[in-house]
């Protein structure tokens, strides 16, 4: 079984209680500590490893970004049990799809994160779907598409609209969609009318939360910059224990 296919078969015919978490790894040393706890893959988090690497989110180059990829499937492929990794890259960064695939490819990830708002507001959502369609096409079966849906944290509130563009997404070829922000109380709305995995975010918490969420309906949880941002600030903590 090939990383692809093991990484598509974690998003199916899951437990309700059981959603697929998914830890974002922001460089090698982090990536293979969530690989030696257990976890069956991961999903890098573009505002974390912006932040590891010297940039504010959204400021990255993409030579950095995907280096930054590449050497996180490097150091767990060297692990005893390698596992797939997906890689958030954003809006694409103005990649034809055809080197944004190529270019993924080429890091080893098998698979990606593809936002659908730019610079503060939403994107057309036919020509995004269209975009999209044009980046499955050029990745044929060789990529897990996760579709974000920007909606709710682009002052949106109302599921129906987040439904309206995961549809058109799903459509194009999305394997996932990822309505970032969908609070709770949203989660069973989108799940009634999405086909498919869904991704919910969430703060970095205990198995108990998580379970609720798969029980509202997420399929996947993955918690962008948060374990990052935690992992700093018991840095910080450190560094004030130094200082005193």
């Amino acid at each position: 079984m090939t990383l692809l296919t093991t990484f598509r078969t974690l998003h199916h015919d899951r437990a309700a209680e059981d959603p697929l978490v998914l830890p974002g790894p922001w460089d090698a040393g982090s990536a293979r500590v969530f690989v030696e706890a257990g976890f069956p893959a991961l999903a890098t988090p573009s505002a974390g490893v912006a932040a590891s690497l010297g940039y504010e989110d959204g400021a990255t180059p993409p030579d950095e970004m995907f280096a930054a990829v590449a050497r996180i499937v490097r150091a767990v492929s060297s692990c005893d049990t390698t596992v797939p990794v997906s890689a958030d890259v954003e809006g694409g960064y103005g990649l034809a799809p055809a080197e944004l695939v190529a270019r993924l490819l080429d890091t080893g990830a098998v698979g990606c994160n593809l936002e659908d708002s730019s610079e503060g507001g939403l994107k057309d959502p036919r020509r995004h779907a269209d975009w999209l369609a044009e980046v499955r096409a050029a990745a044929g079966d060789r990529l897990f598409l996760n579709a974000r849906v920007d909606t709710f944290i682009r002052g949106v509130s109302d599921p129906a609209e987040a439904v309206a563009r995961a549809r058109l997404y799903v459509a194009a070829g999305a394997d996932c969609v990822y309505p970032i922000g969908a609070p709770p109380e949203a989660i069973p709305a989108l799940r009634a009318g999405i086909d498919g995995p869904i991704n919910v975010g969430s703060a970095p918490g205990g198995a108990a939360e998580l379970s609720e969420l798969g029980r509202l309906g997420a399929t996947r949880i993955t918690f962008g910059p948060g374990l990052q941002r935690q992992a700093m600030a018991a840095v910080r903590e450190g560094a004030a224990r130094l200082r005193d």
